[in-house]
């Protein structure tokens, strides 16, 4: 269901209609309870049970011990008991063990309700869990969803609404919203938590915005199917790329604010492609640093499983967990690799039921994950990957031009050495890189770094960077023909991430579309 007033409203009709089982997806137990509380109050004449491991089975609303029997299978023999004797009786199983399959104690389970359609009995269970199809087909099946940003706010409202008066509280309506965005994904006892965490200090401020993606953050970093990225603020200056960061931030303000009475969904990310080496996977890192969101790596190499069906479920997980993390910046890695297969390899399908099962989710899903993507072999890319309405915006990340390679150089430089270079050094090196990649330019300054640690920043000298610099051999020399085919195909189907035209000032590029700034 997708939020908790639809779903409160089905299962009391469910519950009115004597439905003999009804098993619920949530795992929040102590809020599907809570829901039951509530309609149990508008039932009359229909007693409604509740079993725990660590308590038995008690009475909803008096909370009276009714059997002592922590075990489910002693409480499933109490509710054949109490159903046979009674009518209209309730039972809530809280813990459902090997309900999955044929097994039996879903054969018990099984007879139990049948017995509950005889006597006006309901069998309910809370499992997080799907349940024996068997056994299913005798009722109804429910999900409660995590709280919608609405119910969050609500949640919000209600946490930090009665300490207005003794605390300092900054968060303004807007403050608010943006938090039950961040929320968003979280059970309710999650978000109640880490708001007290908050006010445990005395006072909520902006600042604490970022706290609670942080907060949000640790609650998912142990969930297997996504690999959380450690990004450090001393590697995330970017030199470059002055389109692709125009467009970033006209974009960002997107991604937590509520769009639903605009009818259009959060931006849902960018696809890198261009030449190896120029800063497509930094700038993923740079993207979640600057914008202050987790970033996730999807590996799509490691979702393959050699049985039929191992990999789609893989990559089901990993998708769902990055909609649970969200907002979050989601980076996959040379996604061409992972998807490679799907115009023609004989692998069974599995790759393009793979490349399905992504765009499905990357068009439809509407969780607050940005999506990174980033690719050097263009011509293994599905065509399906680029159609309109996939990704937001496709960049091409070309060779840097010479102003680039000079903030690039300096970047490098400053952060190795602390220091600056002469004019007439950088312009010399600004020349003698033309061709060079990012990453050629980083292992040329690299050398330069080695030697100044190794024999001291005494050993540093002119002579030293142009000997580094010439004894690189970057790939626009050894494989120029690989760059012109990069190139070619870029100028026909992305934008320049650079904001200047692919190939250089001399290379005609067609204006596909513009990045406004």
């Amino acid at each position: 269901m997708s939020d908790t007033k639809e779903f409160r409203n089905t299962l009391t009709r469910y519950l009115k209609a004597r439905v003999p089982f009804i098993s619920i997806r949530s795992p929040e137990r102590s809020r599907v309870l809570d829901i039951l509380r509530e309609i149990t109050k508008s039932l009359s004449n229909a007693p409604v049970y509740v079993h725990t491991l660590s308590q038995g089975t008690k009475e909803l609303m008096s909370n009276r011990v009714t059997n002592e029997d922590r075990s489910v299978v002693g409480a499933l023999d109490h509710a054949n008991q109490q159903i046979s004797q009674r009518q209209n009786l309730t039972f809530v199983l809280t813990e459902s063990p090997d309900c999955e399959d044929d097994t039996p104690f879903a054969r018990q389970l099984q007879d139990t309700v049948m017995l509950a359609a005889e006597h006006g009995g309901v069998v309910v269970i809370i499992t997080t869990k799907p349940v024996w199809s068997q056994l299913q087909r005798l009722g109804m099946s429910l999900t409660l969803s995590a709280p919608t940003e609405d119910e969050m706010l609500e949640i919000i409202h209600e946490q930090i609404g009665a300490y207005r008066a003794d605390y300092r509280i900054e968060w303004d309506d807007a403050d608010e919203r943006e938090a039950a965005a961040i929320l968003a994904g979280v059970s309710r006892i999650e978000a109640e938590n880490i708001v007290a965490t908050l006010l445990a200090n005395g006072s909520i401020v902006k600042d604490d915005l970022a706290e609670l993606t942080q907060a949000k953050d640790r609650i998912f970093s142990d969930i297997s199917g996504i690999e959380r990225v450690q990004v450090r603020a001393s590697e995330m200056n970017v030199g470059g790329l002055g389109g692709l960061k125009a467009w970033l931030d006209k974009e960002r303000p997107l991604l937590t604010a509520d769009l639903r009475e605009r009818g259009i969904r959060p931006p849902r990310g960018v696809l890198l492609v261009g030449v190896p080496g120029c800063g497509k996977s930094l700038s993923a890192k740079a993207i979640a640093y600057n914008w202050k969101l987790p970033l996730y790596r999807l590996d799509l190499s490691t979702i393959h499983g050699q049985y039929l069906g191992q990999s789609e479920g893989r990559l089901k997980d990993a998708l769902i967990t990055a909609d649970h993390v969200a907002p979050c910046v989601l980076w996959i890695d040379e996604i061409e690799k992972g998807l490679a297969g799907a115009q023609g390899a004989g692998d069974g399908g599995t790759s393009t039921r793979l490349v399905g099962q992504f765009l499905y989710w990357l068009q439809e899903a509407r969780s607050r994950v940005f999506v990174v993507a980033t690719a050097n072999d263009v011509s293994r890319l599905p065509p399906e990957l680029l159609r309109r309405g996939r990704f937001d915006e496709l960049f091409f990340v070309d060779l840097p031009s010479p102003d680039e390679r000079r903030e690039i150089i300096g970047i490098y430089v400053n952060r190795g050495l602390r220091s600056e270079l002469s004019a007439t050094l950088m312009n010399e090196l600004v020349e003698a890189s033309e061709g060079f990649a990012g990453s050629d330019l980083e292992s040329a300054v690299r050398e330069v770094v080695k030697e100044a640690f190794l024999s001291g920043d005494s050993a540093v000298s002119d002579d030293l960077f142009r000997r580094s610099f010439h004894n690189v051999v970057p790939l626009s020399k050894t494989s120029p023909e690989q760059i012109e085919s990069i190139r070619a195909w870029g100028r026909d189907r992305a934008v320049p991430a650079s904001g200047q035209p692919i190939g250089g000032q001399g290379m005609q590029s067609r204006a596909r579309r513009v990045v406004l700034t």
